[in-house]
């Protein structure tokens, strides 16, 4: 494709699982691998960094068990891990998972201010409900909440964290040593919230970073998750297969956000990318069938099983896939496997296969030339506003994307060349948010 004169940027994420997204990559005999492995972590921050991506961002889950994929069954919880990629890198931005459902308002609006400030405004919170019923075992809880209920509490948990997170205005300390004026007080601001399922007074001690407050990330692509999406997400992760359905998704949310006072350029649309680079396309492909050969089909049951949150032993591998019945909690993505399924006629231990690479998210082998031409395409067709990048091994696999589609994205004038600021809202083109006690400033 031809050189772009659009002045719009593509945004790049690249998502970070030390195992690899593909489910055998640590397999790959040139894969480093361990989810609790600091110094791999460090380094794939590091090469991203360099590449420019706007941010890395790190998923989260609330329980494991024996026959978990090797990417989740064990890692660091991802706060504390962003404190210690905080201290390793200097510009680019950092995202992090944290639920609404286990955690409370207060501490986790105190921890992700505190990240925030640490980094020196680069933190972004990816805003999700449990889908796990197990965890609700792990919080003293004998029923998960229901789907509906989960975004309700979501809802208000969100109005909490930003109204905690305003509790200082701008520029709080004055530390005149002759006066012995150490902050300005008038500038802390108690919440005083009282709602149906939070109870919080205030105020908060930690003041804000130099990007006000952390950026809002939201992923969930259900029809109520849109909502809460158009409402609060400045970056909306979601997984689409199709281009026609990634445009559809795009212009759906988009339209939501009048309704909110927003507008297209204050929410940037994020699908999942699995790529797998090869310098040629023959070499693309085998790189991907070696892949493939490396997943274990042991596992297809215990996969599905996670991802439809129901008993998947009931079917056969090799039969086509059954009218799956909804389960309460799980709605998107389900949805999108039983409509990938349909399409390419797979049987069960099909679908399994292709999840095990890219968990519904959409693969795209080739050159680093096909990969941009990909990319653009979408782009410019108002399908996405930038990806999320899952690379299927590590580090390779993100050096690979580094070395060859940046740059063929940077010659057709797509994405940067360096940093233009020193936060995330900068990196991604995004205001300083409105601060509710200081109204006619900010506005």
């Amino acid at each position: 494709m031809s050189t772009t004169t659009n002045d719009r940027q593509l945004k790049l994420g690249v998502f970070v699982q030390g195992a690899g997204h593909h489910i055998a990559g640590w397999r790959m005999p040139e894969a480093k691998a361990g989810s609790e492995n600091l110094e791999l972590i460090v380094e794939i921050a590091r090469i991203a960094e360099a590449a420019k991506f706007d941010m890395l961002f790190l998923a989260d889950g609330l329980t494991t068990a024996r026959d978990a994929t090797p990417s989740v069954i064990a890692r660091f919880e991802p706060i504390t891990l962003l404190s210690a990629l905080a201290m390793a890198t200097r510009q680019i931005g950092l995202a992090v998972t944290a639920s609404t459902t286990y955690y409370e308002p207060f501490n986790l609006a105190r921890l992700l201010a505190s990240v925030d400030l640490i980094s020196g405004g680069r933190v972004a919170w990816n805003v999700v409900t449990t889908s796990s019923t197990s965890a609700a075992a792990n919080f003293s809880a004998s029923e998960h909440l229901e789907h509906g209920l989960r975004y309700e509490r979501a809802a208000e948990f969100v109005d909490v964290v930003q109204g905690l997170w305003d509790s200082w205005e701008p520029d709080p300390y004055i530390m005149n040593k002759e006066t012995g004026e150490y902050v300005d007080a008038s500038k802390l601001h108690e919440l005083d919230h009282e709602g149906r399922f939070f109870t919080v007074k205030g105020p908060l001690n930690i003041t804000q970073s130099p990007q006000g407050r952390p950026v809002m990330i939201q992923a969930g692509s259900s029809g109520i998750g849109m909502q809460l999406a158009a409402q609060y997400g400045e970056v909306v992760f979601t997984a689409q297969q199709t281009m026609e359905d990634a445009q559809a998704f795009y212009h759906e949310l988009k339209s939501f956000l009048p309704r909110y006072n927003r507008t297209a350029d204050q929410c940037h649309i994020m699908p999942g990318l699995l790529p797998v680079v090869g310098a040629t396309e023959k070499e693309a492909q085998e790189k991907y069938e070696h892949l493939q050969s490396l997943i274990d089909d042991g596992g297809a049951y215990s996969l599905l099983s996670e991802r439809f949150q129901l008993d998947m032993s009931q079917y056969e591998l090799d039969e086509p896939v059954p009218d799956v019945p909804q389960t309460p909690g799980h709605k998107s993505r389900p949805q999108l496997l039983l409509k990938l399924a349909r399409d390419k006629g797979y049987t069960l231990r099909e679908l399994y296969r292709e999840v095990a690479g890219a968990r519904g998210h959409r693969i795209v082998v080739g050159t680093p030339v096909q990969l941009a031409d990909h990319i653009q395409q979408w782009f410019e067709g108002q399908a996405a506003d930038g990806f999320n990048i899952m690379p299927p091994y590590m580090p390779g696999g993100l050096q690979d994307f580094a070395d060859g589609v940046i740059p063929e994205l940077q010659n057709r004038g797509l994405f940067r060349r360096e940093y233009d600021g020193s936060t995330l809202r900068s990196h991604l083109g995004l205001t300083m948010p409105a601060h509710r006690h200081q109204p006619t400033e900010n506005a």
